[in-house]
């Protein structure tokens, strides 16, 4: 069998106490890659170190608010002291809302949403290139379909992941010669129990999730695609027939896009 690209590959994972990212994290420890984990939640963090240790890996838990510029400089400092070297940055740290834009009492979280799920990201990338052009290694962000077309419900997300995406692609055209690639990911729908901290009209979390999570891709599937195609450096991930079939729609049918996207946040998946 043909050995893993990822053996002893070090890579930083955001948003890797839980769901899509606790499962790459998993799933990256069998292939033999070095992992750093990060996430705001010590103790489930530490449980994912552990559960990647037992799977083969190395592996350490990194304390990390991704939206504090500096917690992101200590993750990626501390990543290179432990390691010696970054080969993959992957980007995954995020929340969501379930709320339309006019039923908000107010506008507030929004910036936390820009914080966390654009601008952790950015932090991230910029202390991470120096090493990552060092190794001609890879930098990830997992997106969203919310990042290929407003969707209802979903503003402020939708917005922070098309700014992520904005970034992405402006940074692969910029590191076309340096060995660098860049790989967007786009989930449709994953059940996870990260969906029920979606914040609704508060600001705050609602509790439960609002879909319909039994129709869901599992958060083991999305993270397998995800790693599969970062193996491959490919461009964009896609992994669901509604997601290839968005690029096309919006370009012959922008309209009829719009109302597929509110018929599948009114169904529920």
């Amino acid at each position: 069998m043909r050995a893993s690209v990822f053996r002893e590959n070090v890579v930083v994972i955001t948003g890797a106490s839980r769901g899509v990212g606790r499962a790459m994290a998993r799933q990256l420890a069998e292939q033999g890659a070095w992992l750093a984990l990060a996430a705001r939640d010590v103790e489930q963090l530490q449980t994912v170190a552990r559960e990647c240790c037992e799977r083969g890996a190395r592996a350490i838990a990194i304390p990390t608010d991704v939206a504090e510029q500096a917690q992101c400089r200590n993750l990626i400092e501390q990543t290179a002291r432990e390691f010696g070297k970054i080969d993959t940055l992957i980007n995954n740290a995020a929340f969501g809302m379930w709320v339309k834009f006019e039923e908000i009492e107010t506008p507030a979280f929004f910036e936390q949403l820009i914080r966390v799920n654009y601008l952790g990201s950015v932090y991230c990338t910029f202390y991470a290139l120096p090493c990552l052009k060092q190794a001609r290694g890879r930098l990830v962000a997992v997106s969203s379909l919310a990042g290929k077309t407003g969707v209802p419900f979903r503003s402020g997300y939708a917005a922070s992941k098309h700014a992520l995406g904005g970034f992405c692609e402006s940074l692969r055209v910029e590191l076309m010669e340096s060995g660098v690639t860049v790989t967007l990911a786009f989930p449709d729908f994953v059940a996870t129990e990260i969906r029920a901290r979606n914040v609704g009209k508060d600001g705050k979390p609602l509790g439960v999730s609002p879909a319909r999570e039994e129709k869901f891709m599992s958060a083991e599937e999305c993270a397998r695609r995800i790693v599969r195609g970062v193996a491959r450096r490919e461009r964009e991930i896609i992994m669901t027939p509604r997601g290839r079939w968005i690029a096309l729609g919006k370009l012959i049918a922008p309209a009829l896009v719009d109302r597929l996207a509110r018929r599948a946040i009114e169904r529920g998946h």
